[in-house]
């Protein structure tokens, strides 16, 4: 018998934050980029082909733009910890891996990130 690991990805999840430790972001919102890989306890295919069978991913979105909406956040470590609680807090969820990207702070590179792959 074959064996299967599954995950849920978000990749790309543009929000504007406030986030970072330099005068230039403190003075309002920038862009943040967010990847979240969710590493799921199962890969069995659902019973039936209803969403009830399944980790619903809406909550990574709305979590992540609830938490953003609270506070400046200095560091995307701090964030991404954040964010890696929550999705832990999911049953069915074993690890998760969070990255964040900031892509406005230097004129010189694609983006400035974080990377945080955490385990139960």
């Amino acid at each position: 018998m074959p064996t299967a690991e599954a995950s849920i990805l978000l990749q790309g999840f543009e929000v504007d934050a406030n986030i970072g430790v330099h005068d230039f972001e403190k003075s309002g919102p920038q862009r943040l980029l967010i990847d979240i890989e969710l590493h799921l306890a199962t890969a069995a295919r659902p019973g039936t082909d209803d969403i009830g069978e399944v980790l619903n991913y809406d909550f990574l979105r709305s979590k992540t733009q609830a938490l953003l909406a609270q506070r400046h956040y200095e560091l995307q470590e701090t964030l991404a910890h954040d964010i890696a609680n929550f999705c832990l807090a999911q049953p069915q969820v074993t690890a998760a891996t969070i990255y964040t990207r900031k892509p406005d702070v230097y004129p010189d590179c694609t983006s400035i990130g974080y990377r945080l792959h955490v385990r139960k």
